[in-house]
């Protein structure tokens, strides 16, 4: 029986022994009130200093308490050098440069709690003498937030919602309210997409604290004294007025930094539109949960500002909207000289015939599959994110065993359509990029992804997630400095020039980002998706790369407007929120 009814009881005999039996209980319920929270750090162990020693017949590595002797060859290894920490804490992949005396790589980190992969991050170690070289690992930090709001509803029970910005698990764990049973405290509401009320997380309690299991993992939740200053809050349950400050210029990042005023952009709308709708606390799974915006305009950064506990130096990530990275890698390769046409179909001569070994039957319209073709998603191919059934689904082709070589499970899906008939949304097929890039140049990803975007772009820190045979993913969630990324939509905007130095053909950067099909009423061109707003009793054409959760990098040429949103609300109505409402109804009404 629960509390009300009871107290109903109690009121009808007057029974004040039974008035004081439902004080007692309701302030046992009362004791789950408040703002739960915890944090989990699951490292990564090695990081920092990096010292490698040349000797006459090896190297030898000092890292992180590690000492380690790796024999040296005459040839390729006297140029290249990599190494593993014993335990499976992570691996080196580099080589000498012999024109800087680098050493040039990444750092191979294990795979992380929070989605399960593992991610590649560049070092660079410059040289003391001819022998020893030093730098250092600056791995990402593995880390998974839990928030969990309690309070008391109308009807007597403790509502409740679970968000987890660093990943989204709150959407899949659609927690609605919360119950005190002995030791423990019931999560009830429904997984996603189920429709019947269950036990979500049973959590062991003792007062101020909750231990729970997510997905394999525990995790220590406690009950903050203090939540004005809970990073559930954009900044503190009670923040002070929003006061705009133009950002600063960082040494050696590329960006020109100015003001809003200065480039005809109120300052008052933007203010207006930070307390109106980023500050206010979330009451539901739904809220934005916004956790940077940055504008340029004219090519200078006017506004940076960032919530939740996140800040420029922290990486953040990008989910599919890195997909239009792929492009810009593509368009950047052909300018540097690698031997690749968009028209080249990609699974004749050298290009793919190695992951399409061994496919059943002879299809010819796998023959007809281009270049072009998997830049706009339309090869035709079985693969179809929004479709569970569809085999070449990305959750699908991440989730199966069978085939741990992502580029090899795509190549052998059956066709089912023409190429270039139509543009459906599929992942595999961006990421398939990748391995048209590497057999084209003999190159790596990594190297070609260094040398082409980040070297040139002034990018300095990122980290490319990983597939199970060790390529970095084109579909999606690499781990990006916001204004880093920023820098691609810049690129576009520039008709592909960073900083008066040319990265992609003018050509290529416009075709980019026009329209060549029709998805989820939208353009697409080669992995950038293309959109219109009203503006001053006109239309102007946006462009924008986008993901899941809110990240969102968008540029408008008419307005030599960039904005770019980062968001951590896996529902997907913060990132259509961000396009259909925050750019139309508070960017772009801002403008002069």
């Amino acid at each position: 029986m629960n509390a009300i009814s009871l107290r109903t009881i109690c009121l009808l005999f007057s029974s004040a022994l039974c008035l004081l039996s439902i004080g007692q209980s309701e302030a046992k319920d009362n004791e789950l009130v408040g703002m739960w929270e915890g944090k989990r750090i699951a490292g990564p162990e090695i990081q920092g200093d990096i010292i490698i020693t040349r000797e006459s017949d090896r190297w030898r590595i000092d890292l992180s308490g590690y000492n380690l002797s790796i024999p040296l060859r005459e040839g390729k290894l006297s140029t290249e050098l990599s190494f593993s920490i014993p335990g499976g804490l992570g691996s080196f992949n580099g080589k000498l440069d012999p024109a800087s005396h680098q050493v040039r790589g990444y750092w191979i980190q294990p795979s992380t709690i929070n989605n399960g992969m593992p991610y590649a991050s560049p070092v660079v170690l410059t040289p003391d003498n001819d022998n020893r070289w030093r730098g250092k690992i600056v791995p990402m930090p593995d880390e998974f937030s839990v928030f969990l709001p309690v309070w008391e509803r109308e009807d007597g029970a403790l509502g409740a919602f679970f968000r987890n910005p660093d990943r989204g698990f709150g959407v899949f764990y659609n927690v609605d309210r919360v119950e005190r049973k002995g030791d423990s405290v019931r999560w009830l509401g429904r997984f996603f997409r189920d429709k019947k009320e269950t036990v979500l997380v049973e959590a062991q309690y003792q007062p101020g604290r909750m231990s729970v299991d997510i997905r394999g993992n525990l995790y220590d939740l406690r009950l903050t004294p203090d939540d004005n200053h809970s990073h559930f809050y954009a900044r503190g349950k009670n923040p002070e007025p929003y006061d705009y400050i133009p950002p600063p210029e960082i040494p050696g990042d590329g960006w020109s930094v100015s003001s809003l005023g200065a480039e005809k952009i109120s300052e008052q709308v933007i203010s207006n539109f930070i307390e109106q709708v980023i500050l206010p606390a979330a009451d539901s799974i739904d809220d934005p949960y916004i956790h940077g915006v940055l504008i340029a305009r004219s090519g200078r950064l006017v506004l940076e500002e960032y919530f939740h506990g996140f800040h420029r130096n922290k990486a953040h990530d990008t989910r599919s909207a890195s997909k239009s990275l792929a492009s810009v890698l593509v368009g950047a390769a052909i300018h540097n000289g690698i031997d690749l046409e968009l028209g080249d179909p990609v699974f004749v001569q050298k290009v793919l015939a190695k992951e399409a070994e061994g496919v059943v039957g002879v299809d010819p319209r796998r023959q007809r599959i281009t270049l072009e073709h998997l830049l706009t998603m339309s090869s035709g191919l079985d693969c179809d994110d929004s479709d569970a059934s569809s085999k070449g689904n990305e959750d699908t082709m991440q989730s199966q065993q069978e085939q741990t070589d992502w580029y090899r499970y795509m190549a052998h899906l059956d066709m089912v359509r023409e190429p270039g008939e139509k543009a459906v949304y599929c992942s595999g097929g961006i990421n398939l990029v990748g391995a048209v890039l590497s057999a084209a140049s003999g190159r790596s990803i990594e190297e070609l992804f260094f040398d082409f975007i980040a070297k040139p772009l002034q990018i300095d820190h990122y980290y490319l997630n990983l597939s199970p045979t060790g390529q970095p993913y084109l579909g999606g969630g690499i781990y990006w400095k916001p204004r880093d990324f920023m820098k691609l939509g810049q690129l576009m905007l520039n008709k592909g020039i960073w900083n008066g130095q040319r990265i992609i053909s003018e050509e290529f950067a416009e075709n980019s980002i026009s329209t060549k099909y029709k998805m989820a009423n939208r353009g697409y061109g080669y992995a950038w998706w293309i959109t219109r707003y009203p503006y001053k009793n006109r239309q102007v054409e946006a462009f924008f790369a986008g993901g899941n959760g809110g990240q969102i990098v968008m540029g408008i040429p008419d307005l030599d407007l960039l904005v770019a949103f980062y968001a951590g609300n896996y529902s997907h109505k913060t990132f259509r929120k961000i396009q259909q409402e925050f750019v139309p109804q508070y960017i772009l009404p801002a403008l002069n």
